[in-house]
């Protein structure tokens, strides 16, 4: 009988190709879930990174190498044979080991499949909450109308919704040649009047209806319901005083500190929001954290993080490379409508 209460870490592979399609493979006979659909990956064994791990399963598996890759996040799974700790990392590019191409080298299937068309059954409960990460998008666009006029505002992110309407945007934005669509907005404005506030977040939740964007309110949760809006986003205060997740579809919160974020992954928030990572206008004088401790704080979150403070388009590959979901921006976020793809080099 397996040991449930040893912990076992696995590497898990997130494929993604750039229309944003992922790839699941099957169990093979012989295996816990035989038959189980999954992402590929393996056990980490002593002395491995996990992207050693990756590296290694994925030759092995698949035949295979990765060429680039990234750190994700990092939950529990209980099953009855065992406990595990999946250590997911998101993989944008790779090649064949032989002229022989992907292929399942243990007798499994494999299938790409889009998160809104799954067509392969039944797949692990492990996959359940990359399912959950693959559907939020990788730009958190946070409104700043009270700068520019709630009008102005609502002119300016209309004319961008507009304008990109025809794409077809990937589940991970930055692929080649993909379009910034703003699908994921938070509206932050703390300085508006209570009636023109409901005015702004009524009319800007009905423009991303039409889209299908994402519109999370700031702390508000009367608000929140009042406008239909998709969730909510909890500030650092809000996480220490709630007792329970707030019932929406969404829940984010930002975070400052890694007491915080554990707490956001305990109230079982679906993402969390760190920084500053560089200055900032909104706080002159607040030293930012940078790169290097971002990535250590985020290292094994449970939830995914987005980067903020100061980030622009420019910006998406580093906060990928330390760990980042995607990168959130205020003032940057509708100058520019396409990521920069800078190379992401796995380690």
């Amino acid at each position: 009988m397996s040991d449930v209460t040893k912990i076992t870490d696995v590497a898990v592979a997130v494929f993604i190709r750039p229309d944003g399609c992922f790839l699941l493979s099957s169990r093979p006979a012989g295996k816990p879930y035989a038959g189980f659909w999954e992402f590929p990956g393996g056990k980490i064994e002593r002395g491995e990174t996990v992207f050693d791990a990756l590296r290694r399963e994925l030759i092995e598996e698949l035949n295979v190498v990765i060429d680039r890759a990234s750190p994700w996040f990092t939950y529990m799974m209980h099953y009855e044979h065992a406990s595990v700790r999946l250590h997911a990392w998101r993989v944008t590019q790779w090649h064949d080991v032989d002229a022989g191409g992907m292929r399942g080298m243990e007798g499994q299937q494999w299938r790409w499949q889009c998160l809104d068309a799954i067509t392969v059954a039944p797949t692990l409960p492990g996959c359940a909450p990359i399912f959950r990460a693959l559907a939020l998008p990788t730009t958190y666009v946070v409104t700043n109308a009270s700068e520019v006029g709630g009008e102005a505002y609502l002119k300016q992110i209309r004319a961008v919704w507009s304008k990109n309407a025809s794409e077809r945007p990937s589940m991970l934005e930055f692929g080649s040649k993909q379009i910034c669509f703003p699908r994921l907005v938070q509206i932050r404005e703390n300085a508006m009047l209570r009636e023109e506030k409901l005015a702004f977040s009524t009319s800007l939740i009905s423009q991303a209806r039409k889209v299908n964007a994402l519109v999370m309110v700031n702390s508000d949760l009367a608000l929140a319901r009042t406008t239909n809006a998709n969730g909510v986003h909890l500030t650092s205060a809000q996480l220490k005083t709630i007792e329970a997740r707030p019932d929406f579809d969404w829940v984010g919160a930002s975070v400052h500190t890694t007491a915080e974020l554990a707490r956001a992954a305990e109230l079982k928030c679906d993402f969390a929001v760190l920084g500053s990572v560089k200055q900032t206008a909104s706080h002159p004088g607040q030293t930012p954290i940078g790169w290097t401790k971002f990535g250590d704080m985020v290292r094994n979150s449970p939830i995914p993080v987005f980067a903020i403070g100061g980030l622009t388009h420019a910006d998406m590959a580093d906060a990928l490379a330390h760990g980042a979901h995607g990168i959130a921006m205020q003032r940057a976020a509708l100058s520019e409508q396409r990521f920069y793809t800078a190379p992401l080099d796995s380690p």
